[in-house]
């Protein structure tokens, strides 16, 4: 069941998340490092910048969706504050529990988690809910009304 998700899509969101990648940690780990803010605060402006840049690339260039833009943007609203609560909940307890050390170590590490499994859920999330296929549905409907 997972296997029908490793296809071009994916290869396309991979490439938009490098970018965001490359974005997101220097926001995130400067504001962090350079700047003093707080895990929360730093974590946080990684996904806004971020998100930004990634609702409009993943929408045009990775699922090419046609749907409108208030309901995919609400859903894709929702979908980044759920995988990043979900994410970040998970990272810093997780590394804290783990990794002994100084909390500006431990935090770093739990950022980078978090970011690994930011992206997982991101995808599926982007996938199935933000971005779904609504072209595949309309075929689906035209095909059902077609038979009857």
């Amino acid at each position: 069941m997972a296997i029908k998700y490793v296809d071009r899509k994916l290869g396309r969101f991979i490439i938009v998340g490098i970018i965001n990648t490359i974005v997101g940690c220097g926001v995130m780990f400067g504001l962090y490092n350079l700047f003093g803010c707080s895990y929360w605060v730093s974590s946080a402006a990684n996904y806004v910048v971020g998100s930004i840049l990634s609702y409009f690339l993943n929408k045009y260039y990775t699922f090419r969706h046609k749907g409108d833009m208030l309901g995919s943007a609400f859903r894709f609203v929702i979908n980044i504050a759920v995988c990043y609560l979900l994410a970040y909940g998970i990272a810093k307890p997780l590394v804290l529990h783990f990794m002994p050390g100084s909390q500006r170590l431990q935090e770093n590490v739990a950022m980078f988690v978090g970011m690994c499994l930011f992206t997982g859920f991101n995808y599926l999330g982007q996938r199935l809910f933000a971005f779904r296929n609504t072209e595949e549905a309309e075929r689906r409907k035209e095909s059902q009304h077609d038979q009857n």
